[in-house]
């Protein structure tokens, strides 16, 4: 545990305990709600994208996939390190405003900030600007895991950077053959499967991962 790091997560908890209960209410369901709002904006560019080229749709459908991946990838992390929760590690810290996980659940990275950065960055190859959105939003749910007492700082910008490196990893590797699999899937006599993909477009890629 790094001493700097520890008195951050004392000041970022200490403040969290000062703001109105309401902040702190808000902040308790955010810190597990966002997770359903990338979830619902997967959906809408999935849905969009059945319009767009077998590129565009190949990227729009491995979005949620190189998010789960990077999920994996900070489980696997998390027991390779074993860092305790700074709930239960660091002396003499508030309480925190979540339910300190159990032990054996541990806190480098935070799965959530992993999420939260694969699911910007992976939501953003799919339509550029839809980063304006997603990097507040991973920011906003990154913090909250510190605010609410249940990660520390260096937690959550670990999350962050695992889960948008691994995201760009698994759109570049993945997106060639996805989207011939698209194409294939288009031209399918079966109903079901022309419905999931859509009848697609001709239309040049919006934006390129290769």
């Amino acid at each position: 545990m790094d001493f700097e790091d520890a008195e951050l997560y004392r000041d970022i908890t200490d403040f969290a305990h000062d703001t109105p209960t309401w902040v702190q209410h808000t902040a308790e369901i955010w810190t597990e709600a966002g997770l359903l709002l990338f979830a619902a904006l997967f959906a809408a560019t999935w849905w969009r994208a059945r319009g767009d080229s077998a590129r565009d749709f190949a990227i729009a459908v491995l979005a949620p996939v190189a998010t789960a991946v990077a999920y994996v990838c900070s489980e696997v992390l998390k027991s390779v390190v074993t860092q305790d929760r700074p709930c239960r590690a660091v002396p003499d810290a508030t309480a925190p405003l979540s339910a300190c996980p159990s032990p054996g659940d541990w806190s480098f990275p935070s799965n959530h900030a992993t999420i939260a950065g694969a699911a910007a960055v992976a939501l953003a190859l799919t339509r550029r600007a839809l980063i304006r959105l997603t990097a507040p939003l991973a920011l906003l749910m990154a913090f909250s895991r510190v605010f609410v007492g249940v990660h520390y700082p260096h937690d959550v910008v670990a999350g962050l950077v695992l889960g948008a490196v691994v995201a760009v990893a698994a759109v570049r590797l993945g997106a060639r053959p996805a989207a011939r699999l698209a194409e294939t899937m288009r031209a399918s006599s079966a109903p079901a499967v022309r419905w999931f993909t859509g009848p697609g477009s001709q239309r040049r890629p919006t934006y390129d991962v290769r």
